[in-house]
């Protein structure tokens, strides 16, 4: 048994959250910019648009996130393509990122009153300028708690990443346990540096919903 004293366990810990934290934002800014895009072209009021879009978001929020991973780290292999387990895993949740922002926002899109887009169109703004003055404005501050709540899922989704070789915090965990024989201290630090993770995010959502209402006061 390799002896590793707590900090040993910590130190290599915090060296793989890096991991964790990197494939977190980048999954969640891509899946943004992807679910933004989404969320426009459902809309825009084209039919085959919504209903095609209404599809891709009930095949990855019905399906685990896990099949998704091992879909698309062997699916890219079967198509002849030599990828990293990198980008595999971020393309996975960054696609489950998309479908999933796309219907929070389109919820808080929804939420807003019929009037104000009959009251923008009276205005002769194009649908554009609707979404951008009137209709985001509003529903951004609707948007921000489940957005960011989100982002919690996906820090805490990553943790699947490890299955198919990616070394982040829960991988790392694994490594170490199997080294020290000490599973529930490492186990144990794991767990608090996903919460230490977490926690100030949940914190700030707060702190932005709270700023975001005194602005409209």
């Amino acid at each position: 048994m390799t002896d590793f004293s707590t900090w040993d366990i910590l130190r290599n810990l915090l060296l793989a959250a890096r991991w964790t934290v990197a494939l977190s934002l980048i999954a969640f800014i891509g899946g943004g910019l992807v679910g933004a895009l989404l969320l426009v072209a459902r809309l825009s009021g084209n039919g085959w648009a919504d209903r095609a879009i209404g599809a891709y978001v009930q095949v990855f929020q019905g399906t685990p996130l896990l099949m998704q991973l091992f879909l698309s780290y062997f699916g890219i292999g079967l198509l002849g393509l030599n990828v990293s387990v990198w980008f595999s895993v971020t393309l996975a949740l960054t696609l489950y990122s998309s479908a999933f922002l796309a219907e929070i926002w389109r919820g808080c899109v929804a939420a807003i009153p019929k009037g104000q887009w009959e009251a923008a169109q009276s205005l002769a703004l194009s649908f554009g300028e609707q979404l951008r003055h009137v209709v985001f404005p509003q529903a951004l501050r609707i948007a921000i708690p489940p957005t960011v709540g989100f982002l919690v899922q996906v820090v805490k989704g990553t943790a699947l990443a490890s299955v198919v070789g990616f070394v982040e915090l829960t991988r790392a965990g694994n490594m170490i346990s199997n080294a020290t024989y000490q599973p529930f201290k490492v186990f144990a630090c794991v767990a608090l540096l996903y919460f230490a993770l977490c926690y100030p995010v949940s914190l700030y959502a707060k702190f932005l919903e709270r700023k975001v209402h005194a602005s409209r006061r």
